[in-house]
């Protein structure tokens, strides 16, 4: 089974509403990307919404950043407890924290939800300096302190992380976290189509894909099941013909 993460970037409540009411079915978790959830006057909505739907939520690993970075842990969990939150987001993409004390924090905060952790930095030049092994390694030690899946991180451009500047999965460090760790513990950040494509086509189709715009959710649902070109002839089920097809030309003016 594939997991779908769509984010949130403070979509307007009659549109979320209508995203999980026509494709709720192709979505799996919710993130409320970033901070956005302080400033989304309708939350308690919102999240009503993913309930009735039976859809898991997060808050962005950047508001955890933000409240940990401020001293106020306490207050943020009280925010995942009174907004029902079934998930909690651990990551140190943009503030000082180091892996080994990040991965202490996924420990600590599994006794109150499923930890999603995310390796890989916000700043495209911190994340190349980030060395294959390196990723492996927080991915390990991640995992091993209890996170149910380890984010890889693209931002929402998905031109950071695990990702190039030219929008292209990073081959060298893919290849090396597939032959470390198994892919169905993974979730990778795949906000573009090209990242999609590159993902499904590597790992196939019940690849873990997050970061996933509401208007492309039906668009990665076809490339999941070779509906689309990019993945057509990758995915046909079996006994589709393999051949070129025969044109009856009398059909042709049917």
């Amino acid at each position: 089974m594939s997991t779908t993460m769509m984010i949130d970037p403070g979509l307007p409540t009659g549109q979320f509403t209508d995203v999980i009411a026509s494709h709720g079915d192709y979505v799996d978790l919710v993130k409320f990307g970033w901070g956005t959830a302080l400033v989304t006057r309708d939350l308690d909505r919102k999240t009503a919404v993913l309930r009735e739907a039976g859809i898991g939520y997060y808050f962005g690993g950047t508001l955890f950043e933000r409240y940990l970075w401020g001293g106020r842990l306490d207050d943020f969990l009280a925010l995942v407890e009174g907004s029902g939150a079934t998930h909690i987001e651990v990551s140190n993409g943009t503030i000082p924290l180091d892996q080994p004390t990040k991965a202490e924090y996924v420990r600590r905060l599994s006794a109150y939800r499923p930890v999603l952790s995310e390796v890989g930095y916000k700043d495209a030049e911190r994340s190349a300096h980030l060395s294959p092994a390196d990723w492996v390694g927080a991915i390990r030690e991640d995992l091993d302190a209890g996170a149910e899946l380890v984010i890889t991180e693209t931002r929402e451009s998905g031109r950071s992380g695990m990702a190039r500047p030219d929008g292209h999965v990073r081959d060298d460090v893919l290849r090396a976290v597939l032959a470390g760790t198994d892919p169905a513990r993974l979730l990778f950040e795949a906000p573009t189509k090209d990242l999609q494509v590159e993902l499904i086509k590597e790992i196939g189709p019940e690849v873990n894909l997050g970061n996933i715009a509401a208007a492309d959710l039906v668009g990665v649902e076809t490339l999941r099941r070779g509906l689309r070109g990019d993945t057509l002839l990758q995915l046909a089920p079996a006994g589709f013909p393999a051949a070129q097809p025969t044109v009856h030309k009398g059909a042709i003016n049917a």
